[in-house]
């Protein structure tokens, strides 16, 4: 893997002329005959021998901890980032990826070629924390970055990434790096880019191989909010961009783990009043709040690191009577404080055509994912019930308790990728709130 000589390196060539096509005879007569070759022969016959090409030096690297050294040429800012590298399949949504803070601590990889096409905006960030920085430590492209060619366009992709300090790689084969992840998982590496070309590979390296990885690492409480807030935006529509719930008849508490804008959007769609509180929240500081529900939501990092203060206070609201619906890991802490485990997967599940069985009514959903870490389905008590699997790889997607309103997804519903397969969630979550208030 690394930069690919072609057309551009013969160009710059010294002294490169083509040599007129003959019909007959070997190359040494044809270039004998040719009264320029004889001319640079006599005056300089080593000269196209011994004069060095005018390659450029590469300006990024990613380097791997088992010490690969891949080349590129930088994008974004310069500087150097320490991170696991996956792989995203989507074809769209390259800025809504690069926002979500599920992805903190991590190096995207775009199996798309293209990126950058349709430039970035405000409306399509999706991380929800006022400080607006999703965690991403780089990203790997192929081709360099697209220029911007969309109505809705303000900013182009290189000075968006620059603005909030990501670093990019470009002219990658990505297809390589992707079935090498395939092969042996999730590499540890150093992303870097210097504009002069000049690295520190063994440097580089050490650092590569000293990151510990995502095993054990809590991300959410640096993506997490710094305190409470209220939401009432709802979904986008075309020519009119968000409206506001004015007539809420639900009130529902989000635990921010690293959570999405769009899913406060669609719930605020569904006629819910939100109120926000960071990752550290208590269950009585949900409780006091009198919700009808409460969401836990996606986020980064290894649920069992977060879940050390946070699963004790999920087993409370279970144990409150409450609805409650996690999303990605905010679904796997719930499999944990119900009495399960989670595991590290191989490669992970990243991208937006991940086909998901519902087994509640035998219909095949197609979902967005991004999770590094599965709720092990063989660890679930009777009480809890899997409801989702990926068709995939066979790993957990989804769970419910018999016997209380508490259920969850690994998936992203929010994302819209089927488009609309797994917008039932929200009214399942809605519906489950309406009877119990009506009980109540």
């Amino acid at each position: 893997m690394g930069r690919s000589v072609g057309l551009d390196a013969v160009r710059r060539a010294p002294d490169f002329k083509p040599w007129p096509l003959h019909s007959g005879g070997n190359n040494e007569s044809r270039m004998n005959d040719n009264p320029e070759f004889a001319a640079v022969e006599a005056s300089k016959p080593c000269a196209r021998a011994t004069e060095a090409w005018d390659e450029e030096l590469p300006t990024a690297l990613l380097v791997l901890a088992d010490g690969t050294v891949i080349e590129g040429e930088g994008a974004g800012a310069t500087g150097t980032a320490v991170g696991e590298v996956c792989f995203n399949t989507a074809m769209t949504g390259y800025q809504e990826i690069m926002t979500d803070p599920s992805y903190a601590g991590q190096i995207i990889t775009f199996t798309f070629p293209h990126i950058g096409n349709v430039g970035t905006n405000n409306e399509d960030v999706e991380t929800a924390s006022l400080a607006a920085a999703s965690g991403v430590r780089g990203c790997v492209l192929r081709a360099p970055i697209t220029r911007a060619s969309n109505y809705r366009a303000a900013q182009e992709f290189d000075e968006w990434l620059k603005a909030r300090g990501i670093i990019a790689i470009t002219g990658v084969d990505t297809r390589a790096l992707t079935a090498l992840i395939r092969e042996k998982g999730m590499p540890n590496a150093v992303i870097a880019h210097a504009r002069d070309g000049k690295f520190d590979s063994d440097a580089l390296k050490r650092e590569a191989a000293a990151f510990p990885g995502m095993v054990g690492l809590d991300l959410a409480k640096d993506v997490t909010c710094g305190q409470s807030y209220a939401w009432d935006e709802t979904e986008w529509c075309w020519n009119e961009g968000y409206g506001r719930e004015t007539s809420p008849r639900l009130h529902v508490v989000a635990i921010d783990y690293g959570l999405k804008c769009n899913i406060l959007r669609k719930l605020a769609t569904a006629g819910c009043k939100l109120t926000v509180l960071p990752a550290t929240a208590t269950a009585e500081d949900v409780l006091e709040r009198k919700p009808d529900g409460v969401f836990l939501s996606n986020g980064p990092g290894d649920p069992a690191a977060t879940g050390v203060y946070a699963v004790p206070e999920i087993e409370k609201l279970v144990d409150s009577g409450l609805p409650v619906f996690g999303i990605c890991l905010g679904h796997q802490m719930l499999g944990l404080a119900l009495g399960g485990t989670t595991r590290k997967m191989h490669q992970g599940h990243h991208g937006a055509n991940h086909p998901v069985k519902d087994f509640n009514t035998g219909k095949v959903e197609i979902t967005s994912m991004n999770h590094g870490f599965a709720v092990d389905r063989e660890s679930l008590p009777p009480s809890v019930e899997e409801t989702h699997v990926s068709l995939f790889d066979g790993s957990n997607c989804g769970l419910k308790v018999k016997d209380r309103p508490v259920f969850s997804v690994q998936y992203h519903p929010e994302a819209s990728p089927g488009p609309q397969d797994s917008h039932y969630l929200f009214t399942h979550f809605v519906k489950l709130m309406e009877e119990k208030k009506g009980k109540g």
